[in-house]
Parts: structure tokens; sequence; C-alpha cells
């Protein structure tokens, strides 16, 4: 792990994808970002230790180590972090549902777990599947050369049209003109290289960005070659196609390649895109998920079984967690480590006398879920956890859980 001095501040804001990986995926903003931490353009960017990676540094640890490891109900808890996270969850809300497994001793992986089966709608944990999905269908496009795959990743443009609408996030965007740094909402005729846009939703977890990717994932296991399709081919492609066949499509993209790696579509499943116009055109269906089907995908993705080795680790390093951090990564116990995180989070208000409703503590529904690998020199964990803990503010939860489990972890 690379750590610099001059980056022992507070905010770790730069792009999800390591530093270093600006040129081989052309996601322009790395370039920003980099020169910002340099103090070469007018803005303030301070990264934490474990922000500091670089592409080289980040590995899949059960890979060759322990392919065949899985969970089952015959995995046996270990009975010191059992306890341990017991002794975490002792007297918190019982919405709380969550997976630890530490992989530090890849040969000899400690499992522990409190209600990990409970299933919940998984909000923007499904951008997990929408990449899984996107690169079974890159494999199928080029199934032998990985070489391909990132020429066309950095190399293929896409326009963005109205799935993007409507979404409320923004992303951050350079201008390597201005030499500036700039965070807005995605606009219709937006371009992005295939990279980016699984940059923003992986990173920023753009909605916008959630869409447009599935998207661009049933058209290119569609079309295969003739991927990608013009504005007026794809506007065929979608009023032509029934709408029942059009769910069925976005629904197997994303499962077939779980199948393939062993994820039970029973427990994890994205059904509804992100956005409204993304539904409007592609109807859905029911989206869950639980912890522990969560850990089993981070497994598979260590192991290199989401669609393949390549694609896994790629996956891996978008999930590479240097932009600001927030809800459970901002735990300061994990200032030094490196982290690789996606959350997602869902709340809903209703009336009630003495309450007001506010973002992320909502009284009707509040879920927050996070799902990270926490790596240090010698230490490597993995979580999933999920809760509806209501009229709390669930980000300020997770991180207070985050800093419990790392102190579990690290004793």
């Amino acid at each position: 792990m690379r750590l610099l001095a001059l980056v022992l501040a507070t905010a770790c804001a730069a792009a999800a994808y390591p530093l270093d990986g600006a040129e081989a995926t052309g996601i322009r903003r790395l370039v920003g970002y980099k020169l910002a931490a340099e103090g070469k353009i007018n803005r303030t960017i301070a990264l934490k230790p474990g922000c500091y990676l670089s592409t080289e540094d980040i590995r899949l640890h059960l890979h060759g180590a322990n392919d065949d490891f899985d969970l089952g109900p015959a995995t046996p808890r270990d009975p010191e972090l059992q306890a341990g996270l017991e002794k975490v969850m002792a007297g918190r809300d019982p919405s709380y549902s969550i997976a630890l497994l530490d992989i530090s001793n890849p040969l000899r992986p400690r499992f522990a777990a409190v209600r990990p089966e409970v299933k919940r709608i998984p909000g923007s944990l499904g951008k997990l599947l929408v990449a899984t999905g996107f690169f079974d269908a890159l494999r199928l496009r080029f199934p032998g050369d990985t070489d391909a795959r990132r020429t066309f990743l950095r190399d293929t443009k896409i326009t963005a049209d109205a799935f993007v609408h409507t979404d409320g996030k923004t992303v951050p965007l350079y201008d390597a003109q201005t030499k500036t740094l700039t965070n807005r909402r995605v606009e219709t005729g937006d371009v992005f290289n295939l990279y980016e846009w699984l940059d923003h939703m992986l990173s920023q977890s753009s909605n916008a960005a959630g869409s447009e990717v599935w998207k661009e994932a049933i058209l290119l296991r569609k079309f295969g070659a003739d991927y990608p399709l013009t504005a007026a081919q794809q506007e065929k492609f979608l009023s032509e196609t029934p709408k029942t066949e059009l769910r069925d499509m976005a629904l197997s993209t994303l499962e077939t390649p779980l199948h393939d790696a062993g994820i039970d579509t029973d427990n994890l499943r994205l059904g509804t895109m992100f956005t409204r116009n993304g539904s409007a055109r592609i109807p859905g269906t029911a989206s869950y998920g639980s912890p522990w089907e969560l850990m089993r995908w981070l497994i598979k993705l260590e192991q290199g079984k989401i669609v393949d080795e390549w694609s896994s680790l790629e996956i891996k390093k978008l999930l590479y967690f240097t932009r600001p951090r927030y809800r459970y990564a901002s735990s300061p116990a994990l200032d030094d480590a490196a982290v690789f995180f996606k959350s997602g989070s869902l709340f809903q208000c209703e009336p009630e006398e003495g309450y007001t409703c506010k973002a992320y503590a909502g009284n009707k529904l509040n879920l927050m879920h996070s799902v990270a690998i926490v790596e240090r020199p010698g230490q490597v964990y993995l979580v999933t956890m999920t809760s509806d803990v209501r009229k709390v503010n669930g980000a300020v939860e997770h991180q207070t859980m985050a800093t419990l489990i790392d102190r579990l972890l690290r004793k």
C-alpha cells in the first residue's frame, strides 16, 4: 500500500477505481481527482491512507487459495467471533441482520452471523447485480480476450437518453480544458465511456447510471457484435419487443451469471430499474436480498467466480472506495484500511405527532444496507449488513456498527 504523507487529512475524496487507472480506463474524473489530490488544480481533495492502493495492489484473496469455500447450512460459526458479534448486537435494534467473514487466513475462514437470512428490498445494493450482468454480457462478446474487453469498455461511448430520468444524485465531472471539477446530475445527451458509466453507478451510486448500464447490458447480451446500437435501432427494439419479453430479458441478463456462479436468486434479486423512465420502458418485478446471499456474492467475487477472474477483479477495482467516505465506510476506525464498499438505502415517512421526516430516518421504512471488504496488511474481512431502524439516522448507525465490528476483528 502506498501511503503519502500529504494525505493524512480529513475526507477521502477520489474516484472508486484506483487513481493510477485513468489511462487504462478512460475514466476522466480520475485525472482530475489525482491532480486535485496533488494540489495541481483549485479543488481541495484530501485522501486518507486507505485510499492509496494502486491497481496492482488489488487482488482476489480466495482465488487459487480457497476456491471451494462456500456458506451452507453446515457452515460452523467461529465461537470467538460469534460471541463477539452477538455482544456487539446485544441491545441493538432487532431489525439488524449481519454476516461477517474473516479471510485473513484464506485457508481457515472464520464466520459469524446474526439473523443473516432476513430478506429486504436491496436498494442500491442491486447495482452489484447490474455489474455482474454487464460483465457477463461483455464476456459473451469477447469470450477469450480480456484485452479486447478493456479496450471496448474504454473506447465505447454511450450517450445518456431518457433512461437516466429521474435521478436527484450527482456525479463528478472533470473538464480537461478548464481543469475544473464539478458535480451535477446526469442529463440527456451526456456522453461517457462504458467504464465511466460503471464508475458512476458503483462509486457514486447514480441511479441514472444504474438504469443506463442495465439497459446497455441487455442490449449487449442481445445483439453481441452488433452492439452498440444507434438511437433509432434501440428505439425500434424497445418499442417493438413485448413488455413481458423485455422484463424477462432484463431478469435473465442479471440472473444467468448469478446462477452460473452458484448464487441463489430466491434470496438475491434485482427486479426493477432505478429510474422512473427506465421502469416505464422495461417493466420489473420484486427485488430482495439477504446478508447471507450477499456474503456468498462477496465470496464468489474473491474467488474470481463472478463471471470470471478478470471480471471479478475489475468489479472489485470499481468498488474500491476512494471517494468521500460515508455511512459504514466513514468510520474513523477504517481510515487506515482499504475499503471496497457498496451501500443501499430507502426511507419512507408518514404523519406522526411530534415526528419530523428526515433523510435516512424514516418512521414508516428506514432501510440501510452495507456490503464491505476491509483490508489491511495481514487482515481481510467481509461484512454484509441490512437494517430497518426507524426514526434514527441509519447512516450514523452503520458508521457506529463499522467501528464496533472493526474493533472486534482487530482484537
